[in-house]
């Protein structure tokens, strides 16, 4: 066959979310003992000996059953991990932290997110940002690079969203396929309606913003990325190679990429022996002289669109309601508990955002008369998260402190920069995704949301204690335990030991 009538050779990207929500009591710093983990201390360790140590070094084995190789998953398929998650694997899985690094230093595959996974529709503007700028600045502190792409927390989309990745630098996200409108190839008039979930996975599509600027999208194909997740696809190696390497469409005469995108928990921690089956799918499409093993930005170099889209707003991949998951008893939960409710959702939001709403004017009047510009203090205050050293501190300070600030300054100032980060730690998606308000994940924003409160109590003299309690009252709860959300707040959360502000944000 000739090299023009040849077709091109097509390409296939296994994507892997990785993430587990910041779990740090933010009182104390660590993570304290989960039950439900058990054997193990916490979820993040049970699922990182499940799950994230094993794909750095995944066994293949021959047919007799004999280890014959181990496989770096992570420097075979486009990732990304949690900036908080991260952060704790630095800390607690240094081994596993240095493999996922390493990974990228080989095919460049990770890929940045949104900073502690807050639903990017349904936040402010200022927040929204800072999620994007903290989420891109830790990528490129830990990965030694700019990320290229980002991943939008549940995928959750709106053109605003867009806007931030693309002014952050980002050139590329992964959607699901109903997450697409309709789609036209460039110059031509006629848009085609995809809104079905018809859109066609095989390529990368780009969205034209309103500020004029574009990003690039890619969705995924759901069909196997539904196997993969929930119907035993991950039981067999070799089958899972075969379906992505039989997902091309022959007939066409350009450029292919078949790509999948699921938790990358699904590989060893939902499915045991997960991180055994990519690896064996991966070697077995490795060894195919007519399929290239890549990933989205090696793809996106080579073959940049040729087609628009129009993208579904306030869409995500996990509730075909839209966002509405994260703000309404949408009928989207767990099933673990049939018989409950999640009217709790609405009323646990709408607390945050008052809380958020009164934190936010105050921080801004108090830190003015200490910063230039306190919104974009807090957007650089990532740097400090990264690196509490006092040179790192000092660099701040010459770059934002209106003047020499005295001890008692400091303190303030700090305190200010931490309320503000919990008051964005509380609106961490996994807040809202499960069943009940007093699960450990619900529990865990109000903990965030307390400690804010705490802050602003402290540096400012601002008591909004009481106000959060009503309307945490307000959120209803399934259990006769604990009935609302002010009962978890006074049970799980009012329990933990207060601490003082620190005198430095330095170590």
């Amino acid at each position: 066959m000739t090299g023009e009538s040849r077709l091109p050779c097509p390409s296939v990207c296994i994507h892997g979310h990785f993430y587990q929500p910041p779990r740090e009591n933010p009182w104390l710093g660590t993570i304290e003992r989960q039950a439900s983990a058990e054997p193990y201390h916490d979820w993040n360790e049970r699922i990182t000996d499940e799950c994230y140590r094993p794909n750095t070094a995944a066994r293949i084995l021959d047919q007799l059953g004999n280890q014959i190789a181990a496989s770096n998953n992570y420097a075979h398929i486009s990732f990304d991990f949690g900036p908080t998650l991260l952060s704790w694997l630095e800390r607690a899985a240094p081994d596993v932290y240095a493999a996922v690094l390493a990974a990228d230093r080989v095919a460049r595959g990770g890929m940045a997110q949104a900073y502690n996974h807050m639903i990017l529709p349904l936040a402010n503007a200022r927040d929204r940002a800072t999620q994007v700028i903290w989420g891109s600045r830790d990528f490129a502190r830990r990965f030694g690079r700019e990320p290229e792409g980002m991943w939008l927390p549940e995928t959750a989309v709106d053109l605003d969203s867009l806007e931030d990745l693309a002014a952050a630098g980002i050139h590329f996200t992964i959607l699901a396929p109903r997450q697409a409108r309709r789609v036209r190839r460039f110059g031509s008039s006629r848009w085609q309606d995809v809104s079905a979930g018809g859109v066609d996975p095989h390529f990368a599509y780009q969205v034209r913003l309103p500020s004029e600027r574009h990003i690039t999208v890619f969705f995924y194909d759901a069909g196997i990325a539904q196997a993969v997740a929930f119907e035993g696809l991950l039981n067999d190696g070799c089958a899972f190679a075969e379906r992505l390497a039989s997902a091309f469409d022959g007939r066409r005469r350009e450029p292919q990429l078949v790509n999948i995108a699921t938790d990358g928990e699904s590989y060893g921690h939902h499915h045991r022996f997960g991180e055994m089956a990519l690896a064996a799918a991966l070697r077995f499409l490795e060894e195919r002289p007519d399929v290239l093993v890549t990933n989205y930005r090696a793809f996106l170099a080579a073959h940049p669109p040729v087609r628009e889209v129009e993208i579904v707003e306030n869409s995500s991949w996990s509730c075909v309601h839209g966002v509405e998951r994260w703000r309404a008893d949408c009928g989207c939960n767990s099933g673990g508990f049939p018989q409950w409710n999640q009217a709790w959702r609405a009323p646990l939001r709408s607390a945050l955002d008052w809380l958020r709403d009164r934190l936010a004017p105050a921080y801004q009047q108090a830190a003015s008369k200490l910063l230039w510009n306190p919104w974009a203090a807090r957007n650089d205050y990532i740097d400090i998260l990264l690196d509490r050293s006092p040179e790192a501190a000092a660099r701040f300070l010459q770059q934002h402190a209106r003047h020499d600030l005295l001890p008692q300054e400091l303190d303030l100032l700090w305190g200010l920069l931490e309320m503000q980060r919990y008051a964005m730690f509380m609106y961490t998606s996994c807040g809202w995704f499960f069943d009940d308000i007093a699960g450990i994940e619900a529990s865990q924003t109000i903990a965030y949301a307390a400690r804010a409160v705490e802050l602003a109590n402290q540096c400012l003299g601002l008591n909004l204690e009481a106000g959060l309690l009503r309307r945490l009252a307000l959120a209803p709860g399934n259990t006769g335990e604990l009935p609302d959300g002010r009962a978890v707040y006074s049970a799980q959360v009012r329990r933990r030991p207060a601490v003082s502000v620190p005198s430095v944000a330095p170590a």
